[in-house]
């Protein structure tokens, strides 16, 4: 008889009839260990106890032995649970050979053979020929039945209907998170479930959400602060050397560090122009302090008129130039408006950042108004404010931050779609610090492969739904733990509204179905149903008219 990776005979597997278990409460084996192999390792099923179940009243029994589902075996006085990552099929033995990943262990308790006090990690494993059984239900509550630890339940563990699965938000906030998912899965309305779970725990809280398209301010109506070109009212003297070359430096190469360096000499003699600047001494380009940009403009023209300038008067050209151009437009009105000159950096960081929350933990920055050219830059400024704030208020009474970041890939593109701009560096330096300074940042992408390479492995905690992209899966894989591999195995073929959750965030590594979200909760994000709405005539006069008066007026 042939023998298998392990030296187990599959001639040696008893029968389920045969199998060990307790006394008071039979369990019927479907199999057994053939190789251990520290986290990864195999048994050997019986297809027929695995077909004897299939007609099971409990839907975990019933799934045994199917990939993703769990198993268990005893050793010594504990039940350890192991996750089934694939299955093959012995052509001579006819024996059903599958890969398992230990998730943790539990205690057995004497009298009835139960499982309490599941915790993740194994300390003992298994000999060759442990019989192998099925998890029911009952397992997978103690299983994922939620410990004393703050948390929020946010849908139902798979397969079960009343299995309710739970987030912890200390340790997923902790070690910041990402959601993952390709279009159409419902990945904003998990997202908006997600926080308004989170904002139901903390009313006081302080959550600060980039929206680049406009989709969340209908989910947070309630117990949210919206904010959007119409009045975000975000002073430009916020920004620092960095921003500003950003957006008032056109030129490319070594003009470039000329225009840079007129820039920052300027700046600073404008910022020298605020009373504030004699209360702390020698300023840096970097320091928020107001200034006027009308007496940017004019110090750069003073500076152009010397005669003993360095260069000729292009670079003060191109920089008056693009100064005068911003301020006339009405598109920038939000943030280089001449009302926004006054020191209004307290209100700005109160209102944004939600400090105090008056029951609205959330602000929603919707940036699908703002300017394509500055929507980076605008991201940069709230991000970089956000971990700024978080440093320099070190000593006083801790006020954690949660930054949640739509579209990241957007904003933390990898090397190959780097565009070099000041934001991907703040949300990777968030990534990688803002744990120490109590900010947690919260990913939403469709294309997890497009992320800075590294920052998705800072996520803690990993919340995937479907990916079709063969690369974005493979990104996936290798940002996940080892023992979740099975269940990222299930990713592709995971329905709308299912996620696979790993990581601090969760107890151990769980297929979840999301619950639905009220109506009034949900952002705008729905597809539009082509049978229905092509159906609808009538009005398109008006319909363009007002639209073309919103598009000329770059107005919403």
């Amino acid at each position: 008889m042939t023998e298998d990776m392990g030296g187990h005979r599959f001639d040696r597997i008893r029968p389920a009839s045969e199998a060990t278990a307790p006394v008071s409460a039979p369990i019927q084996g479907i199999g057994s260990v053939s190789a251990i192999g520290g986290a990864a390792s195999e048994v050997v099923l019986d297809r027929a106890a695995i077909d004897s179940l299939a007609t099971s009243a409990d839907p975990a029994i019933a799934g045994a032995g199917t990939v993703g589902s769990q198993v268990k075996l005893r050793v010594g006085n504990s039940w350890l649970i192991a996750n089934v990552r694939a299955l093959r099929l012995d052509d001579r033995s006819g024996y059903v050979v599958a890969q398992i990943d230990f998730l943790g262990e539990g205690d057995e308790e004497k009298l009835t053979g139960k499982l309490y006090s599941f915790r993740r990690g194994v300390t003992r494993y298994p000999v060759p020929g442990t019989p192998v059984f099925p998890v029911s239900t009952a397992d997978l509550k103690q299983i994922y039945a939620a410990d004393d630890r703050a948390h929020i339940q946010v849908g139902n563990v798979y397969p079960t209907k009343d299995i309710r699965a739970a987030l912890y938000v200390d340790a997923m906030l902790g070690k910041h998170f990402a959601l993952l998912g390709s279009t159409g899965t419902g990945k904003s309305t998990a997202a908006a479930l997600i926080l308004h779970r989170i904002c139901d725990l903390a009313p006081q809280g302080h959550v600060v959400m980039i929206d680049p398209h406009g989709e969340y301010s209908a989910a947070f109506k309630t117990n949210g602060a919206l904010y959007d070109v119409s009045n975000l009212a975000m002073p430009y003297w916020l920004m620092n050397f960095e921003e500003h070359c950003e957006v008032f430096v056109t030129s490319d190469g070594s003009d470039r560090q000329v225009d840079a360096d007129i820039l920052a000499r300027c700046i600073l003699m404008a910022k020298q122009k605020n009373r504030l600047a004699a209360e702390f001494g020698k300023l840096t380009v970097d320091a928020p302090i107001p200034y006027l940009l009308s007496d940017l403009t004019q110090i750069i023209q003073l500076e152009m008129g010397k005669m003993d300038k360095a260069t000729d008067a292009a670079p003060y050209l191109r920089l008056k130039g693009k100064i005068e151009e911003i301020k006339a437009d009405p598109r920038y009105a939000f943030m280089f408006s001449g009302m926004l000159v006054s020191d209004t950096m307290a209100n700005f960081i109160s209102r944004i950042f939600r400090l105090p929350g008056d029951g609205k933990p959330i602000s929603i920055i919707d940036v699908s108004g703002v300017p394509s050219e500055i929507t980076s830059v605008v991201v940069a400024v709230l991000s970089r404010m956000v971990f700024d704030y978080a440093i320099w208020s070190r000593g006083e009474s801790p006020r954690p931050i949660l930054l949640v970041c739509e579209e990241a890939h957007r904003y933390v593109p990898n090397e190959r779609n780097a565009d070099g701009s000041s934001v991907g560096r703040i949300l990777s330096r968030i990534a990688k610090e803002g744990r120490k300074y109590g900010v947690s940042l919260g990913l939403i992408t469709q294309r997890p492969s497009d992320l800075a390479e590294g920052v998705l492995s800072q996520c803690g905690t990993i919340i995937s739904m479907r990916l079709n992209n063969d690369r974005d899966q493979a990104f996936v894989r290798a940002a996940m733990p080892e023992g979740a591999r099975g269940f990222l195995d299930a990713i592709p073929a995971l329905r709308n509204r299912e996620c696979i959750m790993v990581g601090e965030g969760v107890a151990t590594p769980v297929r979840v179905a999301f619950d639905a979200l009220d109506e009034v909760k949900r952002p705008a994000s729905g597809d539009p149903l082509f049978s229905q709405l092509w159906r609808q005539v009538g009005g398109e006069d008006q319909i363009l008219e007002r639209t073309i008066r919103r598009w000329r007026a770059q107005g919403r």
